[in-house]
């Protein structure tokens, strides 16, 4: 499915590749633009800013840096990119979902409205609720019906008191006053790892998480407005007959405060030409992943309202 979409993709390669322009006429780079990655390098925001970098050769005068500045959750590496100079040369990526939902549940010393200019969004990691492959729970309807029938006694995954893929499926719960037995792990590998172990029930999951475990477990729907082109025959929340607010972790690209307006839309347009080079669309594809690009107003929008729809979520977990 992935590769027939890729090989489209390959059609469209004239579209953008050429010689290297700057990207907007009142931003003109100079030096490299590095991109802070608060998290360890391999992960699915790594995997966007590593895209950006291959693809940016053919799109800007300079190159792209990937700096993985890891540690507490994401919050070592984003509290270095709020105070970095803001020439614009440095910018930061990140998983903007968990770390909006990180200041909301911590109130930590930098958060993305206060501290940062939205430039754009990129992609997004969607989440999803998945069962192991054996269990009896073909739908989500199935599992709803299973938890209504014997409240508290499913035991359910996520990656971490906070995370974008427990409020998600938290929210999922709450909307439709569902109780399971929350049990929390570090990171989304490990949640995994429980849930095709049949350690659980079920779990909220990145959707992208389930490459190369398609035999170990069914994913029943996915926590999104539109479905997904890696599992394109799984229904939405809204599909399957739940209005549940979408709660994704956008991949989101800040500049500190201080960077001028010409540089910030400078990069925002040089993104949306880099989303779509075929060779960010496949480094990304091979991966689960597709590109969803947004303005930097947008995007700031986008998570003004993932903020008002998951404040009882969070309010219940301080």
């Amino acid at each position: 499915m992935i590769w027939e979409h890729i090989s489209k993709i390959g059609l469209v390669l004239t579209l953008v590749v050429g010689a290297a322009v700057p990207a907007s006429a009142e931003w003109e780079p100079r030096q490299p633009l590095t991109i802070i990655v608060p998290f360890n390098a391999g992960g699915g925001t790594d995997l966007y800013a590593r895209a950006i970098a291959a693809a940016a050769t053919d799109v800007l005068p300079v190159p792209v840096v990937i700096v993985n500045k890891p540690g507490a959750g994401g919050m070592s590496g984003t509290i270095e990119a709020a105070n970095v100079r803001p020439d614009g040369n440095t910018i930061m990526m990140t998983a903007a979902g968990s770390f909006l939902l990180g200041h909301m549940l911590n109130d930590t010393e930098v958060n993305p409205f206060d501290s940062f200019q939205t430039i754009a969004q990129v992609g997004t990691l969607k989440g999803s609720i998945a069962v192991p492959a054996d269990s009896p729970y073909e739908t989500i309807n199935d599992l709803v019906e299973a938890m209504r029938a014997a409240p508290g006694t499913l035991r359910w995954s996520h990656n971490g008191q906070g995370s974008g893929f427990h409020v998600m499926a938290q929210t999922f719960l709450n909307t439709y006053g569902l109780e399971a037995v929350d049990v929390p792990f570090t990171g989304g590998g490990a949640s995994r790892t429980a849930l095709i172990g049949g350690q659980v029930d079920f779990g909220g999951i990145g959707i992208h998480q389930a490459i190369g475990f398609e035999d170990l477990m069914r994913v029943l729907v996915i926590a999104d407005s539109e479905r997904d082109a890696y599992a394109d025959t799984v229904p939405t929340f809204f599909e399957a007959g739940y209005d549940v607010p979408s709660v994704s972790n956008p991949i989101i690209l800040f500049a500190p405060n201080g960077v001028s307006p010409e540089t910030v839309s400078g990069i925002e347009a040089a993104m949306k030409t880099i989303t779509e080079h075929p060779m960010f669309m496949e480094m990304i594809a091979a991966r689960g992943t597709f590109p969803r690009y947004m303005t930097g107003a947008d995007a700031e929008q986008s998570l003004r309202d993932m903020q008002v729809a998951t404040e009882p979520v969070i309010s219940g977990l301080r």
